[in-house]
């Protein structure tokens, strides 16, 4: 792909898609191009609000428009599945958000239509790309304060209990573990790599889905991630590394742009990353960059890491009996 504006269109103008849309706005050679919705006024008034050129009625019509470039999937978990095949049939390339899919089945399905199809496809996991995480990742490698001894992080907030919504509706893939909890398990899993053992317990709620998950990984070494994720109460959403010669402290919320403190013998040391837009921008950068050399699969969020991932959450579902 060696045109200059990638056209970019967005299937399911939610919530989650006007965090994207802004984000978009902060990338050199994007075009918000076309949304998608199977409401044609949903989509116009999305499309009027980000100034995008088309909207469409139903997905199949935005992905026959040959100018669309690729596409970023926004609906609820449980379609991811079936807009991500869609789209990559329809040969456009496709940003996926988390979680990929509802399970690893679905996950390996995605990824092998995407070869067969010759077309670009990446999880949104867009905590992979912000500077903050890139630096954390960076500074493990480096060895230059030892390897990790502990791993805490939590991501909780207390919603407003309704059992038709996406947070508690089990039958549009609700619960804390697949919306908030991934990010826990995508730390550990960035950090410290896939556990020898997993124990999780889960509070499930009226509607059946997990309102809290606590989870221990378990590593070598006695080394622990323990992770937990909640939809009916406010954690500190903060994430610490317990290094040999330091402990680094990500800031709240430590999944999306942040600040990080290190502190050492040194003493303590704070680092401020810039970052003036929402964050949104660093993944759609990195497709756009992929696309841009031919590639099929992100050198970063790879496809083996998205089955990692998921791999993960099936484990730990697993566990605590949460069934889809």
């Amino acid at each position: 792909m060696k045109k200059n504006k990638i056209k970019w269109g967005i299937l399911g103008p939610g919530r989650i898609a006007g965090k994207f849309a802004l984000g978009l706005t902060h990338v050199k050679d994007a075009e918000l191009y076309a949304i998608g919705s199977r409401s044609l006024p949903r989509a116009a008034a999305f499309a009027e609000e980000w100034k995008a050129a088309k909207a469409y009625g139903s997905y199949e019509e935005m992905l026959q428009d040959e100018a669309l470039d690729v596409v970023y999937i926004a609906t609820p978990h449980v379609f991811h599945f079936e807009h991500t095949l869609l789209c990559l049939r329809h040969k456009k390339a496709v940003l996926c958000e988390k979680p990929f899919a509802m399970n690893r089945q679905q996950v390996e399905q995605m990824i092998a239509t995407a070869r067969q199809e010759n077309v670009f496809l990446m999880e949104a996991m867009w905590t992979q790309f912000l500077p903050h995480f890139r630096f954390v990742i960076d500074l493990l490698k480096s060895g230059k304060y030892g390897r990790i001894k502990n791993l805490k992080a939590d991501f909780g907030f207390s919603a407003p209990f309704n059992a038709k919504s996406r947070l508690f509706n089990k039958k549009l893939g609700g619960g804390s573990l697949l919306d908030i909890g991934i990010y826990p398990v995508f730390l550990a899993l960035s950090t410290l790599g896939k556990p020898e053992k997993i124990t999780a317990k889960a509070n499930i709620g009226s509607t059946s889905i997990d309102e809290d998950c606590d989870i221990i990984f378990h590593y070598p070494d006695n080394v622990k991630a323990e992770i937990g994720s909640s939809i009916i109460k406010n954690t500190p959403t903060t994430a610490v590394l317990e290094l040999k010669e330091a402990t680094i402290l990500i800031h709240s919320r430590f999944h999306e742009p942040s600040t990080i403190s290190i502190t050492s013998e040194k003493g303590i040391e704070t680092k401020e990353f810039g970052v003036t837009s929402n964050g949104y921008n660093f993944e759609a950068e990195h497709v756009q960059e992929m696309l841009k050399k031919g590639q099929m699969e992100s050198v970063q969020m790879t496809f083996s890491k998205s089955l990692d991932l998921i791999s993960l959450l099936d484990d730990i579902r697993n566990q605590i009996a949460l069934e889809y």
